[in-house]
């Protein structure tokens, strides 16, 4: 024969094609993927690595390793805060954009709480660490992504399954290909449409589909401030149309103030603050420290036997005397006609009274008002253009609870609910067929939370409630709250269009290449080409901006 002959059967061209494909898919979806971290890498990064410590009446700068809970250090003008801690001298705005999302600096002084790494914008600061390593927020929150971008989505375990079968299936197919064209007498043939169906079949696009959402996905909401627990929350969400909302610290700021003090007959108006200042001291609720504020240039006396009743009120000793300070919901005493009066006159208004009793008698009503959170008027509005259901449920009377939620514009209202009862109202609307996210901050919100089909916690809640929630909106912003939701659906969205274009793929794709009409080369390219598109389609999450 001719030299030369038979260079038309080795397929050199072929095998070059298929590996030049590959490995440029290869490189490709690594360089994607790579970006698809960006934002945890970014969010790893932020802390500062070095920090200036008070010691023996100076200041040393000593790596960030080297600073324990209880250290004082100095955060000059532009620098990063160290760690988490309590401002002990001066004032300054800092910049927490990377914790809130939000560009706007917020004023610290003294007394007040600050993140590790924010920005210190203008003032010299000290700050007492608090928190350090991996306990401070900053650590938290990349643990929380970290685990949610680790975790598989219900979708993506439908895929595992489905790959199990079809993967055999492929075997199978390509085995059948390689008899069909070899009986047909075409060895040549044969191997080149069962090669060819091994190489498009590869279901790498598969595996590369959830993943890659969830990194991107998980990686913008840390970027707006937004965390997700897990990719089970992807799911929760697309079913969600009712959202219940705590009042205090979630619809309103939850900063309470006194507005008025009303004396009963033969009681002073200082007798009455001092006396419920002094069992409020030990309370964390928001009314208990407006009451203690009111009192703070009076004196106060000391109080032993202090109770707190969660949603009813506290109580204690002072001297022989007992006192309570309670909603007057959970009263089962006369009140003389003033007393009524103020206390009408204040639900009517939407401020909250409390009862202050002495030996079980009443003698003083406290007035205290909450303020509606900036923008939670816009957010219900949205919610409601979303097609979700606002529900305002709170343990405050009903004339408060109706006056909040006039304003915000919230149809239905459930008001005087004790803690243990939020559960019940959640289980209520649930069964009532409605799919509830609970959006709470309090102690008494996180069984409702968790009770919830999706439990929302506000970052600047306590940590009980953010544990027993799915999603933490790290700044308290009502309006991120269907920002959460939005961000989980169109990145359940994205993986649902990246399975179906893995499948789809294959589908329409290894028929032709068990006819023999796709040599392995085109295969080769076709297969590389599926990855980068599922990586490139999943990239799109991180222009993901919410419409306000």
């Amino acid at each position: 024969p001719d030299r030369g002959a038979g260079a038309s059967f080795i397929y050199l061209e072929a095998a070059a094609g298929v590996t030049t494909f590959i490995l440029a898919g290869r490189y490709a979806e690594k360089r994607a993927k790579i970006r698809a971290g960006d934002a945890l890498r970014a969010l790893m990064n932020l802390g500062a690595k070095d920090v200036v410590i008070r010691r023996s009446g100076g200041e040393v700068r000593v790596p960030i390793a080297e600073l324990a809970v209880g250290d004082e250090f100095v955060v000059r003008p532009g620098e990063k805060i160290a760690t988490d801690g309590v401002v002990v001298e001066g004032a300054s705005a800092v910049d927490m954009s990377m914790l809130t999302g939000e560009s706007v600096p917020v004023e610290v002084t003294v007394d007040d709480n600050v993140v590790g790494a924010t920005i210190n914008t203008s003032g010299r600061l000290v700050v007492r660490a608090t928190h350090v390593g991996s306990d401070t927020a900053l650590a938290q929150m990349a643990r929380m992504v970290e685990a949610a971008q680790a975790g598989k989505a219900q979708v993506q375990r439908l895929a595992d399954r489905i790959s199990g079968v079809f993967v055999p299936a492929v075997m199978l197919i390509a085995l059948a290909a390689l008899i069909f064209w070899w009986v047909d007498g075409s060895v040549l043939t044969a191997f080149t449409a069962a090669v060819s169906v091994l190489i498009i079949a590869c279901p790498c696009a598969l595996g590369l589909a959830t993943p890659t959402a969830l990194m991107v996905g998980t990686g913008r909401g840390a970027q707006l401030g937004i965390l997700l627990s897990g990719p089970e929350v992807l799911e929760k969400t697309r079913r969600i149309d009712t959202v219940v909302l705590d009042k205090t610290g979630t619809v309103t700021t939850g900063e309470m103030r006194v507005d008025a003090i009303h004396p009963a007959a033969g009681v002073t108006s200082e007798e009455v603050t001092t006396l419920a200042a002094a069992v409020e001291k030990g309370s964390e609720h928001p009314i208990g420290h407006a009451i203690v504020v009111a009192a703070q240039d009076l004196p106060v006396p000391e109080v032993d036997e202090f109770d707190a009743a969660h949603g009813v009120g506290v109580s204690g000793r002072v001297g022989a005397s007992s006192l309570a300070v309670s909603g007057p919901a959970h009263l089962d005493v006369e009140l003389d006609e003033g007393l009524r009066s103020a206390i009408d006159d204040a639900q009517a208004a939407g401020a909250t009274p409390v009862v202050v009793l002495r030996d079980g008698a009443p003698i003083g009503v406290i007035v205290v008002s909450d303020t509606v959170k900036p923008g939670a008027a816009e957010a219900i509005s949205r919610m409601k253009k979303a097609g979700l259901r606002p529900v305002l449920l709170t343990g405050d009377n009903a004339g408060a609870a109706r006056h909040v939620a006039g304003i915000v514009g919230i149809g239905t209202v459930i008001s005087d609910v004790r803690p243990e009862d939020k559960v019940a109202e959640v289980v209520r609307l649930q069964q009532a067929g409605a799919t509830v996210a609970m959006v709470g901050d309090g102690i008494n919100d996180a069984p409702a939370l968790a009770q919830a089909d999706l439990g929302i916690a506000m970052g600047t809640g306590t940590d009980v409630a953010i544990a027993a929630s799915d999603v933490t909106v790290v700044d308290g912003d009502l309006n991120k709250v269907l920002d959460a939701i939005t961000l989980s659906r169109a990145t359940l969205r994205t993986i649902k269009q990246n399975l179906f274009w893995a499948f789809g793929y294959n589908v329409a794709a290894i028929p032709l290449a068990a006819a023999a009409l796709l040599n392995p080369m085109i295969a080769g390219a076709a297969m590389a080409l599926s990855s980068v598109f599922v990586v490139l389609n999943s990239l799109r999450l991180r222009r993901f901006t919410p419409r306000r």
